[in-house]
């Protein structure tokens, strides 16, 4: 039998990977569900959705020039669910402001970061200073 592309298919998972669920065709040969391809909803965990020998009806999506066939399983149901939105990250809900580091106290710090934090804070001065000055000396020339 001869898979048409935008057909609906009734099938069997034979496989389950991280990626994706291999499906027997009937009288077709074997195609690949993706992951994104398998609910509306997001999958992180695909046996949560499918498990193995278990009858599902497939949408063939695509077949490329190797012969490699692309199905869908949440194309091929008719009422599709409602999407739900992917779940929040953490970082999401703060808002995108720059905010300084906060320093540790210093009767936390080593011996050897305070000498380092000096070092950076005098370098940091020195070179406010000499904008500073070469700023001055420029007006004075012109």
């Amino acid at each position: 039998m001869q898979l048409e592309i935008g057909k609906i298919y009734e099938g069997k998972v034979k496989g389950i990977t991280q990626y994706g669920a291999f499906v027997d065709i009937e009288g077709g040969g074997t195609g690949m569900v993706h992951i994104s391809e398998i609910a509306n909803t997001f999958v992180s965990e695909i046996r949560e959705h499918l498990t193995e020998n278990q009858d599902v009806k497939v949408k063939v999506i695509g077949i490329n020039e190797a012969g490699k066939v692309s199905l869908s399983i949440k194309k091929a149901v008719e009422n599709p669910q409602p999407q739900k939105p992917r779940p929040a990250r953490r970082d999401d809900s703060r808002p995108n402001v720059w905010e300084p580091k906060k320093q540790t106290p210093m009767s936390e710090l080593s011996f050897e970061d305070m000498i380092s934090r000096f070092k950076q804070n005098s370098e940091e001065r020195m070179c406010d200073l000499k904008r500073s000055t070469d700023r001055k000396n420029g007006t004075r020339r012109k």
